[in-house]
């Protein structure tokens, strides 16, 4: 079955980005022209994907309002001679079309699982692309299709890789690899939660993309019983992929490309200086900045 839906879970409060993001979702804030979550749309709708749900909670409608198709802005603007801000416009409430975007809010127990076990009983027993909106990747390939390049392999579920500086293994989740094969793809048998650099099993970190399959979505299922049941602890995507490899096949696809990080807030200054300096218009006069 090819993979045609995603979610992204977009209900988080941005705690690290604080006061930046107590009016602001964290989501919304620009990286380059575009707010974060916008390069993550554009990525699954170059990617193929016909079926996008974001996951909210309160205070992120706007998000809806970016994607929302706005005609009478774009007549505004195409009346005032500005086709080129109408174009744009435009095009961002096309992405809605295009990805279909829905929009869900996040019910259930704290935890990253939570809002992909609330997407995936919407969605249907099929295989879905789950992407973090906190990750910009720059890529001629994009992360998403490498992704579903690797399910398509595999027919198993996947996660996003990127190599990691050994002191950095206690900021990710790392995973235990057992087989190598070409093109950056392995198969791992689980993951260890953010371990110190003396006991990282690889030099690899989980970065925030995932191939979810059923066989996932039945382990957070567990997870969230259990948790009814006991009211403590978290519901967690990585609890459901170290439950489900352990007698499953599991893959990670090392990402051919640039990774950002917005999620704090030196990696997210780091993010929109790369993007600036790629800009054709701006990137010259910061490169001047920065050399003179």
């Amino acid at each position: 079955m090819s993979i045609r839906k995603a979610v992204i879970p977009a209900a988080g409060i941005g705690s690290r980005l604080l006061p930046l993001t107590k009016a602001i979702p964290k989501e919304m804030l620009p990286v380059g022209d575009k707010p974060v979550i916008e390069h993550t749309v554009r990525e699954l709708v170059a990617s193929g994907i016909t079926d996008i749900t974001i996951v909210v909670s309160a205070g992120k409608s706007l998000i809806q309002d970016h994607f929302r198709p706005n005609p009478a802005l774009v007549a505004q603007l195409r009346a005032d001679g500005k086709a080129a801000y109408a174009d744009a416009v435009e095009e961002v409430g096309e992405l809605s079309r295009l990805g279909h975007i829905t929009y869900l809010d996040q019910h259930g127990p704290y935890g990253n699982g939570t809002p992909v076990l609330n997407a995936a009983r919407n969605l249907g027993d099929e295989p879905m692309l789950v992407l973090w909106p906190d990750d910009v990747f720059v890529a001629e390939v994009p992360r998403a299709q490498q992704l579903i390049d690797a399910y398509n392999k595999t027919k198993s579920p996947v996660l996003a890789l990127m190599p990691m500086e050994p002191g950095e293994s206690a900021r990710y989740g790392v995973p235990v690899v057992e087989e190598t094969f070409d093109n950056g793809l392995m198969r791992i048998t689980g993951l260890v939660e953010k371990p110190k650099p003396e006991d990282a099993p690889s030099a690899f970190a989980a970065v925030g993309g995932y191939v979810v399959t059923p066989g996932i979505v039945e382990e957070l299922d567990k997870q969230v019983a259990d948790w009814y049941s006991h009211r403590t602890g978290e519901v967690y995507l990585t609890d459901a992929i170290n439950a489900f490899a352990a007698a499953n096949a599991v893959y990670g696809q090392v990402i051919h490309g640039r990774w950002y990080d917005t999620g704090n807030p030196a990696d997210y200054l780091i993010a929109q200086f790369a993007s600036a300096l790629t800009h054709p218009q701006y990137g010259p006069r910061l490169r001047q900045l920065v050399t003179d």
